[in-house]
């Protein structure tokens, strides 16, 4: 579990330490033969001649990086937030890595250029492709937890998540007690898998003996919203809609009431993550509060616990609220 230093290159290599030091400083020449040798125990032991491994060993690091695929979106930039708070009140710096994509180079370089710093750990933002690329090529030796939107079998990361898949069946529920006679979802990208708030939305129908409608992608943003909301107005029997978070939602509506349908009289939209400004939309949204603030307090209190013990602590499970707003009522008579 430490990182790599000088002398395990060169015990690998089969050379000097000061051999190492020539070849990676470039600035005594080295024969090809030894540099070719050099080089190929760094790759294998994943060495990275910075400082971070130095200060990782001697406890002396003060600093903790966040990686995410985005820093924009509402509920990334709250976690980071939350995160933020955290560490600086337990003196500690935090530098953020933006992984733009899951390609292997990007993820690679994102971790390379992070580890030039005196890294005490690392939290993943695991929303997105990008962050389970990211999570997936953190070193070994480098103390590291994850915030993800629902829970993960992988026991050796510890994880503060919110239980997407729980919140998406009370949401759903809810839409059914009201009379509706399904509940149609517009779904935000997943991460290679159904995302938690698909498949929960998924049991609660099949729970009520109702055969899920085809599911409608689409991407983060409101106009992707606008366009499942136009769609969704061409059928008279959708008169309830799950969206994939509050933008999509905002955007639904919009699509609804310009194709000629009523909010809620003709259709009820739920959102997810309770957007700040989704109590400002007319009419105000029904969403899911997440408590994304609080999930990045958690996610560091995870780190420090990593951190103390050397091994990982109990995962955390964070349970989202429906809020009840303006936007759902029960179906018109037909």
């Amino acid at each position: 579990m430490k990182p790599p230093v000088i002398a395990d290159v060169a015990r690998v290599a089969g050379v000097s330490v000061p051999t190492v030091s020539r070849v990676l400083n470039g600035t005594v020449p080295v024969s090809a033969e030894r540099r070719e040798r050099v080089m190929a125990a760094v790759k294998q032991l994943g060495f990275r001649p910075n400082g971070a491994a130095r200060s990782l060993a001697s406890q002396a690091g003060s600093m903790i990086a966040v990686f995410a695929g985005n820093t924009t979106r509402y509920g990334y930039a709250a976690t980071i937030q939350g995160i933020e708070e955290a560490a600086r009140q337990a003196g500690y710096m935090v530098v953020i890595s933006v992984v733009e994509t899951a390609d292997g180079p990007t993820v690679e370089r994102a971790i390379d250029h992070a580890l030039g710093q005196p890294l005490a750990g690392a939290i993943i933002l695991e929303f997105d492709p990008p962050g389970v690329a990211a999570l997936a090529q953190m070193p070994s030796w480098l103390p590291a937890v994850a915030a993800a939107s629902g829970g993960s079998s992988d026991e050796a990361i510890s994880h503060a998540y919110m239980d997407d898949r729980y919140a998406a069946t009370q949401a759903t529920r809810y839409l059914l007690d009201l009379g509706h006679q399904t509940v149609h979802h517009v779904a935000i990208p997943s991460v290679g898998v159904e995302s938690p708030r698909m498949v929960g939305w998924r049991e609660a129908l099949r729970d009520a003996g109702i055969e899920p409608p085809p599911v409608i992608h689409a991407g983060w943003d409101p106009l992707a919203g606008y366009d499942a909301g136009v769609r969704l107005a061409r059928h008279e029997a959708a008169t309830a809609v799950l969206a994939g978070n509050d933008e999509l939602a905002i955007g639904v509506m919009k699509g609804l009431v310009d194709s000629g349908r009523s909010i809620p009289g003709d259709v009820s939209v739920v959102g997810f993550d309770d957007h700040p400004l989704s109590q400002l939309w007319m009419p105000p949204l029904t969403t899911v509060r997440q408590d994304f603030v609080g999930l990045g307090h958690q996610v560091f209190g995870l780190l420090v616990g990593r951190m103390e013990a050397g091994e990982p602590r109990p995962s955390v499970r964070m349970v989202p609220d429906l809020i009840v707003r303006r936007s759902t009522g029960r179906p018109a008579p037909r």
